[in-house]
């Protein structure tokens, strides 16, 4: 699998959306990554499923939809899923993880596992047969800019390592943090198939949408 992008709406003009996603369609990413915030969860609010649902109207993009909030199934009824949308929950915010999971998937779209720096890869392992993603976070969620968690490189590798001696090859690894020019070629090659791209790259004002997508697109190719 070559490696694509999920551009992060958190981080376009939400004044000019709809301008930025026709740059974003026109240089070729592959998701429209929409960060979903409660301010409980994590300490900020962002993107609401009327905005997510707009978003999907406009654009035949496949949604990538983080869900870093508390109980996470109780929002899935309010968003206009597709098929090829992906819809990432994590571990630490809901008792019934399987459950979640297999919600996303009645739903019709794809569930993902999301796994913050410090929540060990073991939480991944009871319900491997329920996700079709696995969504490494190198910062701690919740505000762009952050600095990278240096040990969450390693992570990666070890998570590939897993799903590998598991039997699901197959199952991509997103990751969502600092995805920075310098620090994706090293992601890609501890096994992240899929960037959350923000901030640090397509976003960044000094290359604007085009130039970001194109210094990523050489990042990723190391």
């Amino acid at each position: 699998m070559a490696g694509k992008i999920s551009a992060s709406m958190m981080c376009a003009d939400l004044l000019h959306l709809e301008r930025d996603i026709r740059l974003l369609e026109q240089c070729g990413v592959e998701y429209l990554h929409c960060d979903v915030m409660d301010g409980h969860f994590v300490p900020n609010w962002m993107l609401f499923p009327d905005l997510i649902n707009r978003i999907a109207a406009v654009s035949s993009l496949p949604l990538d939809v983080h869900l870093m909030i508390d109980e996470p199934a109780r929002i899935l009824p309010s968003l206009a899923l597709r098929p090829g949308d992906i819809v990432s929950l994590h571990a630490e915010s809901t008792h019934h993880l399987q459950r979640a999971l297999a919600a996303v998937r009645a739903q019709g779209a794809s569930p993902a596992l999301a796994l913050n720096p410090a929540t060990p890869l073991c939480m991944a392992e009871e319900v491997l047969p329920d996700f079709d993603m696995l969504l490494i976070m190198t910062v701690n969620p919740g505000y762009a800019g952050q600095k990278l968690v240096p040990q969450c490189i390693e992570k990666i590798r070890r998570a590939r390592a897993l799903l590998d001696a598991a039997g699901y090859a197959g199952t991509p690894i997103e990751v969502d943090g600092n995805c920075s020019l310098e620090n994706v070629p090293k992601m890609i090659q501890a096994g992240a198939q899929v960037i959350v791209a923000g901030s640090s790259s397509i976003f960044d004002k000094r290359l604007g949408i085009a130039g970001g997508v194109r210094a990523l697109r050489h990042s990723m190719e190391g």
